[in-house]
């Protein structure tokens, strides 16, 4: 399993092409080396798995109840939002305009490490998602880290 921290800076070109940082592509088990699996972000995000991560993910949807309306509606939204997009021998990867529109993603791009997937966000959506107060940071952390 790969593990991702950090923000890495990045630029989409004109095409919508997001070069995929030497660094965290290392990273990517051998299955995922040139292809990765997109999906739209809970939030105006992206999410970036591993062939791996996702398999556990679309495991997990896949199990529900189809009968169940609610169910089948996490799993229509979940999986019509979710492409598996193939890395250039330059390790660049075409960004859906759909799904670039949702992150809100124009030129300027951060990739973020959150543990065992990536996130793509606008730097400007991706400041409001963040805690501003140290003390805010700690009561989460003591709420659902301490034992």
């Amino acid at each position: 399993m790969a593990i991702f921290t950090g923000e890495y800076e990045c630029r989409m070109d004109t095409k919508g092409r997001l070069l995929f940082p030497a660094r965290l592509r290392a990273k990517l088990p051998e299955c995922s080396r040139n292809e990765i699996v997109l999906s739209q972000g809970m939030e105006p995000c992206l999410v970036v798995y591993s062939k791996e991560e996702y398999q556990k993910v679309f495991e997990k949807v896949s199990a529900l109840n189809r009968f169940n309306t609610e169910h089948r509606m996490l799993m229509r939204n979940f999986f019509r939002g979710s492409l598996e997009i193939e890395l250039d021998n330059m390790g660049r990867f075409l960004i859906p305009k759909r799904m670039a529109q949702h992150a809100k993603l124009e030129k300027d791009t951060l990739i973020v490490g959150t543990g065992d997937v990536l996130e793509i966000w606008s730097p400007e959506e991706y400041e409001k998602y963040l805690l501003k107060d140290p003390e805010e940071y700690a009561i989460l952390a003591q709420k659902f880290l301490d034992d």
